[in-house]
């Protein structure tokens, strides 16, 4: 009998150690999906190529824990819109910051950010569709101009539905994909 309570007490002790090393894991993972990372999926092709439709990604929440936007970062926006289509999540790249003026020549299909054009490696195709949004325009300060990477196929600060976006409605930055895994560029 002495030999079966040491099993037991032993057996009991690495019990308690697996509950409360869940227990920690558990509580870790909900405070950085709290307050640092969320988990999104990718519902459209409005960023090919840079980011495909079921894509699985990691972002930073707008915590200020990675710094604040910046041109070129991708974010998350949930801007309250009236207008059905746009009443929804949107992943778009920060084409300008506020202070910054943005014009696109649309036949030329080509985007300037304070009278210089801006190298776009990661476009689908040249800027040709005009969405409604008055252009040259000055960026509001605490505003960015986002768009999408399939610039003729995107909804963002081109239509006059959404124009400049407050970076109160910005969620947070792509930080990298879970599905596929990789880096986002």
């Amino acid at each position: 009998m002495q030999m079966t309570e040491p099993k037991k007490s032993k057996l009991l002790t690495i019990v308690y150690e697996l509950a409360d090393l869940t227990t920690g894991a558990f509580m870790v993972t909900l405070l950085l999906t709290t307050f640092v990372f969320r988990s999104i999926q990718v519902d459209g092709d409005s960023m090919l190529p840079t980011l495909t439709n079921g894509q699985r990604l990691l972002i930073s929440m707008n915590n200020g824990l990675f710094g604040s936007v910046k041109p070129g970062d991708i974010v998350v926006v949930n801007q309250p819109s009236s207008y059905p289509p746009y009443q929804h999540s949107l992943i778009k790249r920060v084409i300008a910051i506020g202070g910054e003026e943005i014009d696109i020549d649309f036949e030329a299909g080509k985007v300037f950010v304070n009278g210089k054009l801006k190298e776009e490696k990661y476009v689908n195709a040249p800027t040709h569709l005009e969405e409604g949004t008055i252009l040259p325009l000055t960026v509001p300060l605490g505003k960015v101009f986002v768009m999408g990477d399939n610039r003729n196929a995107s909804a963002d600060s081109r239509c006059y539905h959404i124009g400049p976006v407050d970076e109160r409605y910005i969620c947070g930055k792509v930080v990298c994909s879970l599905a596929p895994v990789g880096v986002v560029k």
